[in-house]
């Protein structure tokens, strides 16, 4: 690993919302490269089988219950990771959820809630952790989950994308408000990817088990609007992550990098059926 750059050993690394998907594979790809693990995520039993696979793989687990809408919890789960391990290296901002419902349609309470979870959970973790990687006088690295949502219009997910785009801007901003600390702030942006609450598993202990499944033919017209075919695997975020909060990145900070299939540079196109290329407004002629 020394030689590739991806060695992480002696790293400690945060993620929020780090028991299922996309923050649980974060979690066991840094751990898989060195790093020790905190996990942060509001259902302790996800947190305790996480840290059960960060230990099979060599390195030190410290899970922590928190709600990630409480900026008090937050603050006290990075203080607690702090006491812990003595230092902190790496944040992934991971967590956040939504709900499909026109703007219109959604109450002020819900669309709080979504601002509460999707951006204020990242401002003040964020917030809690900058202080602590400016003591170290290491640097170290921020990476937090955006979308693709972030990037093109979402009705129905409006307030959601909103926040998704906030992150990136936010991103961009504290690249350069870090830089001299060497402290390097970067986004990763799914889009379809396969995770527990997307298959209707969003609390309790992952199971694939009781997972919903789409048919056939849902499948099929799912994965034509993927230039590489299928969805995505959480895995293939938390390579990502690995690699931005790696040494091989020591250059980048500021960027947003769609982990997507290639849906962001899809944009208005498809696959038919009969698998040809072809835009959206044409679908129906094809």
């Amino acid at each position: 690993m020394n030689e590739t750059g991806l060695d992480l050993s002696g790293q400690v690394a945060i993620i929020t919302g780090g028991g299922g998907g996309i923050g649980r594979a974060c979690a066991l790809r840094l751990a898989d490269f060195g790093a020790d693990i905190v996990v942060a995520d509001i259902f302790p039993e996800r947190n305790a089988e996480v840290c059960d696979r960060v230990r099979e793989r060599g390195r030190k687990a410290l899970g922590i219950a928190t709600d990630m809408m409480d900026t008090a919890q937050i603050a006290a789960m990075v203080a607690n990771a702090e006491g812990e391990f003595g230092r902190i290296d790496i944040l992934v901002n991971n967590v956040g959820g939504v709900a499909r419902k026109m703007f219109a349609d959604q109450s002020e309470r819900s669309w709080r809630r979504h601002i509460d979870i999707n951006f204020v959970s990242f401002l003040a973790a964020t917030s809690a952790v900058i202080p602590i990687m400016v003591k170290g006088g290491r640097g170290g690295s921020i990476v937090g989950v955006s979308s693709i949502e972030g990037t093109r219009a979402a009705p129905g997910y409006a307030v959601y994308a909103a926040c998704k785009a906030a992150m990136i801007n936010f991103t961009q901003s504290m690249a350069l408000e870090l830089s001299d600390e060497a402290i390097r702030v970067n986004t990763v942006s799914p889009d379809h990817t396969i995770t527990p609450g997307g298959r209707g598993n969003r609390s309790g202990p992952v199971d694939p088990s009781t997972w919903v499944h789409r048919s056939p033919e849902a499948e099929d017209a799912m994965n034509r609007l993927i230039p590489l075919g299928r969805e995505g695997v959480d895995i293939e975020c938390g390579d990502a992550v690995v690699f931005l909060c790696s040494s091989m990145a020591r250059y980048i900070t500021g960027i947003n990098l769609p982990v997507d299939g290639g849906t962001a540079a899809a944009a208005g196109w498809q696959r038919t059926k009969s698998r040809k290329w072809t835009q959206i407004q044409n679908q129906a002629r094809e």
